[in-house]
């Protein structure tokens, strides 16, 4: 299943090592440790991950299409929404910001309490997918449009995280609503 996350894409392409966490534990265990042997780890989940080629372009790229980033994020909720290059065949992928990681904030709202915490979440959109295309042409057309697509890609990459869906009939009707045009 990690083997599958879209932001392991572009760490294989770059022969990195990759160390596959699969108890709680791990990631607070890891964020103890830092570095092994002058190497530090990093996350593939990070948005800071920093591994993109041509990360210039993807800047104005961004800024070119700020304001329709900027709609995208009021409708969903996550703390940024961006176009990388880091996407190799998948549309769309989830990356945290700060310490709380999105897999920290499942094991830690897991726990018995009334405590629960969010991670500051970035959905990130492949530039290169046809998706990105069709949500530039929304955004000139029809931004009622392209708020339904907005969430639908994040409940997309919500569920290639292993992540819940907030309101699951919703996002059902905007699917077929969607497909049936």
């Amino acid at each position: 299943k990690i083997d599958m996350l879209p932001q392991i894409e572009q760490v294989k392409d770059k022969d990195y090592e990759i160390l596959y966490l699969t108890n709680y534990v791990d990631e607070f265990a890891i964020k103890t440790l830092g570095e092994y042997k002058d190497k530090k780890f990093k996350n593939v989940s990070a948005a800071d991950l920093d591994l993109e080629d041509d990360k210039d372009n993807i800047e104005k790229i961004n800024e070119d299409n700020k304001e329709m980033l900027s709609l995208m994020k009021d409708e969903i909720d996550v703390s940024e929404v961006r176009f990388t290059s880091k996407l190799k065949n998948h549309a769309v992928c989830l990356t945290s910001k700060g310490n709380i990681s999105v897999e920290m904030e499942k094991v830690i709202n897991s726990m018995p309490g009334d405590e629960t915490i969010n991670a500051q979440v970035v959905l990130e959109i492949n530039e290169s997918h046809p998706i990105a295309d069709k949500l530039k042409k929304l955004y000139k057309k029809d931004k009622e449009e392209l708020k339904k697509y907005s969430k639908i890609l994040y409940s997309e990459a919500r569920l290639i995280e292993g992540l819940t869906i907030d309101n699951p009939t919703e996002i059902s009707n905007l699917i077929c609503e969607l497909i049936s045009k």
